[in-house]
């Protein structure tokens, strides 16, 4: 699986909560055209980290202790990593890490849309990244 290096610059346009996370993303090419139009999935635990080190971690279906989800909104992604056997890191540009580490028996992360590779995080995660 190629590792989705094409979030770099997108901002976070939207925010969802139920039995999963869900996270948008957009960004223009400099004629306006849609650059990348993505929605990364969360469907177990996740970290969310800001700037000044305070960890969170977080679970769909949880509802209000969701809230620190939403000072991502407008956030660039600045830095896009995956390791090991399909944990997802995203840096933004406040500071924020968002962390999401391949679960035992479930999916625990998909990221699909245009202009990205559709990407899925089995049970077990995932190995083979391409850069």
């Amino acid at each position: 699986m190629k590792v989705p290096t094409e979030l770099v610059g997108t901002r976070v346009t939207r925010t969802a909560f139920h039995h999963q996370v869900r996270i948008s993303f957009t960004d223009h090419a400099p004629d306006v055209r849609i650059r990348v139009d993505g929605e990364l999935a969360i469907e177990t635990p996740f970290t969310l980290t800001d700037a000044s080190g305070h960890q969170a971690l977080l679970a769909p279906t949880t509802g209000p202790s969701l809230a620190p989800l939403l000072r991502l909104f407008t956030k660039a992604v600045t830095e896009t990593e995956i390791t090991r056997l399909g944990t997802l890191s995203l840096g933004f540009d406040d500071g924020t890490r968002l962390g999401v580490e391949p679960d035992s028996d479930y999916e625990s992360w998909s990221l699909t849309g245009s202009g990205i590779d559709p990407v899925l995080v089995g049970p077990g995660g995932e190995t083979d990244w391409q850069h």
